[in-house]
């Protein structure tokens, strides 16, 4: 068996570096080293001797004292340098640095000096090295009430508790975790984007903060009214939605449906969408018909999932029936044509579930719901 590529991480149990090293460690080639604050550096030592590649994401950002910034942001950069160099290893190293490099405030500065170190290193070694000045960066694992607004909204609008926003029109240049890690991982191969000098993330998402908050709201407000947000691939919508959800409470995962119950059984609305139509489960008691409709423009499909039915249809104007029997022992769906009037009656002697999509949401202004029996 080959033996595993050794990929240091610094900071590994920070933000960036923890979804890094999930990553990493999904593949069975590589082994992480994780260093993070709080490890002997006598290990630090150890990684720097046996490492392939470095992915060096330690810092600090929100130091109590600001001298902490050149120790954390620079010596530690110098510390990890120089560990390389006496165990004469040159692995490429990649390095997360800031936006903020480019401003004169003490955080810049120790950020703009880590990467002076990085590129002499490069220059005196001849290793390859990338620095990436990251803009805001978002997703699961990031921490709230610290350095991100994102992270902040998310857990306390999760929580039905008030958020603080002093400006709606401020704006924030925002990547989304998961493509972060994918550029660091296709940096070990060489493949990255550089533009004057810098790594780069893509893509990156410019946003208001107002609008950020007014899409959170509506992710929490989708529990009521069941409109899925928009999961356009790629989008900051869908990025944002799934960060949101990973902040939801423990206790918090599970919500209520109202159920349109009767004697007969019940109907339940589980998801709207915008432009993809609704998803519904109907439960019929047995011996039960439901249906008796028909729509103009409104197409369906039923997926019966438990017990067993005929699914009846017959052209409004024309006599003749059309059956299909149904099975929850065998999954088949039945497409439910606009101009058709339908029914499905229970058979068995258990419960007929059907899980339903109609390729529109229920408007009780416009239904498009005409009264007529197949039989």
């Amino acid at each position: 068996m080959d033996a595993k590529i050794k990929i240091l991480i610094t900071g590994a149990d920070g933000f960036i570096g923890k979804n890094l090293a999930e990553h990493l460690n999904a593949n069975e080639s590589y082994e992480v080293l994780s260093f993070d604050k709080g490890c002997d550096e006598s290990l630090l030592d150890r990684y720097c001797a046996e490492c392939s590649f470095v992915f060096h994401l330690a810092g600090i950002n929100r130091p109590q004292n600001p001298s902490e910034f050149k120790e954390g942001n620079f010596e530690f950069t110098m510390t990890l340098l120089e560990k390389l160099a006496t165990a004469h290893n040159s692995p490429p190293v990649l390095m997360s640095s800031s936006v903020q490099a480019e401003l004169d405030n003490d955080y810049g500065k120790s950020k703009r000096a880590g990467e002076d170190a990085l590129r002499e290193y490069a220059t005196n070694s001849g290793a390859q090295t990338f620095i990436f000045r990251l803009p805001n960066v978002f997703g699961k694992w990031c921490r709230p009430h610290y350095n991100s607004a994102v992270a902040t909204f998310c857990y306390q609008i999760a929580r039905g508790a008030p958020i603080q926003i002093n400006n709606r029109e401020t704006e924030l240049m925002l990547v989304y975790i998961d493509d972060v890690v994918d550029v660091f991982i296709n940096a070990m191969s060489g493949t990255v984007l550089i533009e004057n000098g810098f790594a780069k993330v893509s893509p990156e998402y410019k946003i208001k903060l107002g609008k950020i908050a007014d899409l959170l709201y509506d992710f929490s407000d989708s529990r009521v009214s069941l409109m899925c947000p928009p999961q356009v691939p790629g989008s900051f919508e869908k990025k944002l939605y799934s960060t949101y959800l990973s902040y939801l409470p423990v206790d918090g995962f599970k919500y209520a449906l109202k159920m349109n119950a009767d004697e007969r059984g019940s109907f339940t609305e589980f998801l709207r969408t915008d432009g993809y139509g609704q998803i519904s489960v109907n439960v019929a008691k047995p011996g039960i018909t439901k249906g008796n409709h028909w729509h103009h423009s409104k197409n369906e499909k039923f997926l019966v999932v438990n017990g067993t039915g005929v699914i009846r249809f017959k052209k409004v104007d024309e006599p003749d029936i059309i059956e299909y029997y149904v099975s929850g022992q065998k999954f088949e769906v039945v497409d439910i044509p606009c101009g058709y009037t339908h029914s499905i009656e229970n058979l068995g002697e258990s419960d007929l579930v059907t899980v339903m999509w109609a390729s529109e949401p229920f408007d009780p202004q416009k239904p498009d719901t005409v009264f007529l029996k197949v039989l």
